[in-house]
């Protein structure tokens, strides 16, 4: 099972210069837990997608809004010469075909 296939909303934005913020938002606690207890989600497994350090990265867990918030930090400071996406709305592309190995 993909991400994309359980998640309601997952998207990602400005979050700072130098932060982009990636929102996934489930619609109901099952799922989120799903993808949760998979670990594809984790502090390691965002710093290897993204290509960051991951002492740079937060997970922020959201049990009661179904919700898991990444933090991770911008290559370039938004709007600097080079930045491709000012805003950080074409971040969460990479989340899409994340596989959750989901227990049965």
């Amino acid at each position: 099972m993909q991400l994309k296939d359980i998640a309601r909303v997952i998207r990602s934005k400005n979050a700072g210069p130098r932060t982009t913020t990636l929102d996934i938002i489930f619609s109901n606690l099952d799922d989120f837990d799903k993808a949760r207890e998979s670990g594809a989600l984790n502090v390691s497994a965002m710093s290897v997608l993204y290509g960051v350090d991951a002492t740079k990265v937060k997970v922020i867990e959201y049990p009661l809004g179904c919700a898991i918030k990444v933090v991770i930090p911008r290559r370039l400071t938004a709007g600097d010469p080079g930045d491709r996406d000012v805003y950080g709305a074409q971040q969460h592309r990479r989340l899409l075909g994340i596989e959750l190995k989901v227990q049965t």
